[in-house]
């Protein structure tokens, strides 16, 4: 009873605000695990084994008519300015002292404001060893580098060159100059979601829908890291906010004995409500990773079938050379059956390959060489397979980041209850295999 009688003076506003900042904290932090995990999880993907989808990507930042920084001058694909100006200002506010009497006072404050902003981006390309993708920034959380800092006061030439002409009320005429850009050039971590483009058979990145979508020049490893630093210090202000609540619920009134217990009880409930959604937030990020798993599998398959297509424009370009046709007949037989991948210890055609002989079978007769349009399909045939090798890397990496979460503690737990297992990755000598002789003598 006695309990019940505490418990009615508390003021019911500080439980309710309470619980409603513990459950911003709860879903904060929980985004930003489910961020961290989602980007950990994800391989880095080659400009040219760029498929369509969620993907990641580092390369520099590549345009052909860069932007110009509005500061610096800098060449860059995108770019944003301010101007802020300090003031100093005074006020008469009335207060009531510690006796009770009405009291004026002057106070001074300073501060900057800004008084000028502006920016612009374009669509640039991202570009590494293997080629480049385009890039539409619409829509990116873009973290770019400061290429510009500088405070100025009016009497120098870049106050009013770059600042406009008014003042704020009570100016110390001092103005600062910030800028912040991604240089041409620059490297550049970029993850978003893959679609094919409109004006030519390539990709490009976007934001999807739902999707991440970041363009950051600090790298991974600082993107990553800010987002578990994020979710920790949301996970200990939810830890925090209940019981704070409830402990200023009370006011200036005397507390009950029993608020410690409260306190401990809210903070135990928070702990319990937290471990739940992980545990379904990591069941829902394992089934994820094992859907892109299967999708990567599915990767392959797309390229063998796309190799599959440019056989019989091989063959109708070499019609007129008879004396090859048994080569190449026994050549796409072979390279016909391929257009399903069989996963390692399961029956199945074999993966085989010709961009090796097509290769060495152009350098013996000069005479392909002077067809354009076979050249152009062997080009074409070489990319494929380059494409079904990237392919098959990147079935690999993220087959093996479903392994390790699988294995690891408490994920393991979790799998466990469903069931998931990991996926076989394709070894080497398994998946080339003997290389498919192309004769055309």
């Amino acid at each position: 009873m006695g309990f019940a009688l505490e418990t009615m003076t508390m003021h019911p506003a500080g439980p309710v605000i309470g619980a409603g900042v513990t459950l911003f904290f709860l879903w904060f932090s929980l985004r930003q695990r489910r961020r961290h995990r989602l980007l950990n999880d994800m391989p880095t993907s080659k400009a040219q084994g760029v498929f369509i989808g969620l993907v990641e990507l580092k390369g520099t930042a590549e345009s052909g008519a860069p932007l110009t920084s509005y500061l610096a001058g800098q060449a860059c694909v995108h770019y944003t300015w301010q101007v802020q100006e300090h003031w100093r200002r005074t006020r008469i506010e009335t207060y009531t002292d510690s006796k009770g009497n009405r009291r004026t006072r002057t106070v001074t404050e300073t501060g900057w404001d800004t008084v000028a902003s502006g920016g612009e981006q374009q669509v640039f390309y991202v570009r590494d060893e293997t080629g480049e993708v385009l890039v539409r920034p619409d829509g990116a959380k873009i973290e770019p580098l400061p290429v510009f800092d500088q405070t100025v006061a009016r009497g120098e030439g870049l106050y009013y060159q770059k600042g406009p002409d008014g003042s704020v009320t009570g100016s110390t005429g001092m103005r600062r100059f910030l800028e912040e850009a991604i240089p041409l050039h620059a490297m550049l971590y970029a993850v978003g979601t893959a679609r094919e483009r409109v004006d030519v058979v390539a990709p490009e990145m976007v934001k999807g829908e739902g999707g991440e979508f970041i363009l950051s020049c600090r790298g991974e490893e600082a993107v990553t890291r800010g987002l578990a630093l994020g979710s920790w210090f949301a996970w200990f202000g939810g830890l925090l906010a209940m019981p704070a609540g409830i402990y200023l619920a009370y006011g200036d009134q005397q507390r009950p004995e029993s608020l410690p217990v409260l306190c401990a009880l809210a903070a135990a409930m928070f702990c319990a409500v937290w471990a739940v959604c992980w545990l379904w937030m990591v069941h829902d990020s394992l089934v994820g990773l094992r859907e892109r798993v299967r999708r990567g599998w599915s990767l392959i398959e797309v390229e063998l079938k796309r190799r599959h297509d440019l056989l019989p424009a091989i063959i109708a370009t070499l019609d007129g050379l008879s004396r090859h046709e048994a080569e190449l007949q026994r050549v796409v037989a072979a390279l016909r059956a391929q257009t399903e991948a069989t996963k390692p210890g399961l029956p199945g055609p074999e993966f085989t390959g010709v961009a090796v002989e097509l290769r060495a079978a152009v350098e013996r007769y000069p005479d392909l060489k002077a067809q354009s349009g076979f050249m152009a399909l062997h080009c074409e045939l070489i990319t494929t397979e380059q494409r079904i090798a990237l392919a098959r890397g990147y079935y690999n990496d993220i087959a093996t980041n479903y392994a390790t979460r699988l294995e690891r503690v408490p994920d393991c737990w979790v799998a466990r209850l469903r069931a998931l297992t990991p996926e076989p990755l394709l070894i080497a000598a398994e998946f080339e295999r003997a290389a498919v002789p192309v004769r055309l003598d």
